[in-house]
């Protein structure tokens, strides 16, 4: 039997999750929305301050947040703040995911978040920067998104194009590279496109059915600015 379920699924979903004694689960800094009172929250740099700074770049928070069970059994309820889903991926440490940023939610201990250096073209042209995360090991990886979340199972040598701002994570193991969304360039930029992730199977894509970038055009068209805009 699972020791956690997602809540809500359907509206704006948080999660359940049962700590057993000294079990320890890892999250996004401000991830925690409710807890049992012997469980204790407390913050840090996962895998010191180089990897801190890079997961920075790569649009994550410096510091991680930890939820320990350091007094028997309890219970911890864990959100986001986008109005989207959550999945669950269960690593079986045979392969990781690359995530883009805003994606990662939260992990089992046993679960290693890192960046991976994408390549130049990648960088300049993907969107969000040169740094993705990577996700390894084996437990259970929460991960958000605006919108609902949708799998896109690729066979081997089956190709599929997705606009870069509806990415949520991939599996490792699978190619992928930036290129335009029509022949031409001045036909890409018209297309409202531009720039678009193809990826080759075998693997697994996840997306986000809403496009963040829409919503902060859309409320700096309402006057309001965002964090990172």
């Amino acid at each position: 039997m699972s020791n956690y379920e997602i809540l809500y699924q359907d509206a704006f979903p948080i999660v359940r999750y049962q700590l057993r004694s000294g079990e320890k689960l890892k999250a996004e800094s401000d991830a925690m929305i409710a807890m049992s009172a012997n469980i204790d929250v407390s913050g840090g740099v996962e895998g010191g301050v180089l990897r801190g700074f890079a997961r920075m770049f790569a649009g994550e928070k410096f510091f991680f947040q930890y939820l320990t069970a350091s007094r028997g059994d309890g219970e911890v309820l864990f959100g986001h703040a986008l109005p989207g889903g959550i999945v669950d991926v269960e690593l079986d440490g045979t392969y990781g995911l690359r995530v883009q940023k805003d994606g990662f939610l939260a992990a089992t201990e046993n679960v290693e978040i890192s960046t991976q250096i994408q390549n130049l073209t990648q960088g300049l042209f993907g969107g969000e920067g040169f740094f993705v995360l990577n996700v390894s090991g084996r437990g259970t990886v929460f991960l958000s998104s605006y919108g609902a979340i949708h799998a896109i199972n690729l066979q081997a040598k089956e190709e599929i194009i997705v606009d870069n701002g509806h990415l949520v994570a991939w599996t490792d193991y699978m190619r992928y590279k930036i290129d335009k969304a029509s022949n031409g360039w001045i036909s890409s930029v018209m297309s409202g496109e531009c720039l678009v992730c193809r990826f080759t199977g075998p693997g697994i894509v996840l997306i986000q059915t809403r496009n963040p970038g829409g919503l902060k055009g859309f409320l700096r068209n309402l006057g309001f600015t965002t964090k990172n805009s």
